[in-house]
């Protein structure tokens, strides 16, 4: 493990559930930092700020630096800013979105947008969705947050953006450019930001299809725990691997 020096965690179904954090993750955690090393938390949420984040972790027993949390929110509007510098925006988001995309100086428009940017929105409106698909039709560009069907709560699994986006394909007839986990963007932009080689880099989560596959296709190690998404069982039947696969995090940490 601490051979590591970006190790990328998965916050949903990884360190939490819901409201209600996994031990076994909080104590590895707490190890690394008593090591001097400081996790990467990542997640495919977009509709939370750094800073709510931060106050999540904080209520487990976690601190984290808010410069080393990366969510799909940030890297969708780092994405932008990348690749339509100058474009204004219409989104589909919560505050965590909002959020990201003003930090960019992205101007976000309700009507006759370059760009139509939809994460996960759990006060979303027909009218919303109406207009997003009126402007994508027009010919704005369509950019997701992730692609999740579904992510784990405490009351279990729950509908994802990817769900919602599914609904807007079959509207539109397009299909998004997607940001978060399995596309490497958030691994692309964390390894630039601090300068580190594919080989310091691991990505540690519960869900084979996002997490796992995200450290794979971006080449680095991937370590999946299970009780989240993707059982063992599940695992054990894929063609690539994670490079280790444990019952807890404690057990990697040992």
């Amino acid at each position: 493990m601490y051979n590591y020096k970006a190790i990328c965690l998965d916050l949903d179904g990884t360190v939490y559930r819901g409201i209600e954090p996994i031990p076994e993750a909080v104590s590895f955690v707490g190890n690394m930092q008593q090591n001097g090393i400081d996790p990467y938390f990542i997640t495919n949420n977009s509709s939370m700020t750094r800073v709510q984040l931060q106050e999540k972790l904080d209520s487990f027993g976690i601190k984290a630096d808010p410069d080393r949390i990366m969510t799909s929110a940030i890297a969708v509007a780092k994405y932008c800013k990348e690749n339509y510098n100058g474009a204004n925006v219409m989104m589909i988001g919560e505050k965590g979105l909002e959020e990201a995309i003003a930090s960019e100086r992205i101007e976000i428009t309700a009507k006759n947008p370059d760009v139509v940017v939809m994460g996960i929105d759990r006060g979303v409106t027909y009218a919303k969705l109406a207009d997003a698909c009126l402007a994508i039709r027009a010919g704005a560009h369509f950019i997701a947050t992730n692609s999740d069907k579904a992510f784990p709560t405490e009351r279990g699994l729950v509908p994802g953006n990817g769900s919602f986006v599914k609904l807007m394909e079959n509207a539109t007839g397009i299909s998004p450019v997607f940001v978060g986990k399995p596309e490497p963007h958030m691994l692309e932009f964390i390894q630039v930001e601090g300068g580190f080689r594919k080989e310091e880099m691991v990505m540690i989560g519960d869900n084979y299809d996002t997490d796992i596959q995200a450290g794979i296709r971006f080449g680095i190690d991937t370590v999946h725990v299970a009780g989240g998404v993707t059982s063992p069982g599940e695992v054990s039947l894929k063609l690539q691997k994670p490079t280790y696969s444990y019952r807890t995090l404690l057990e990697w940490g040992m």
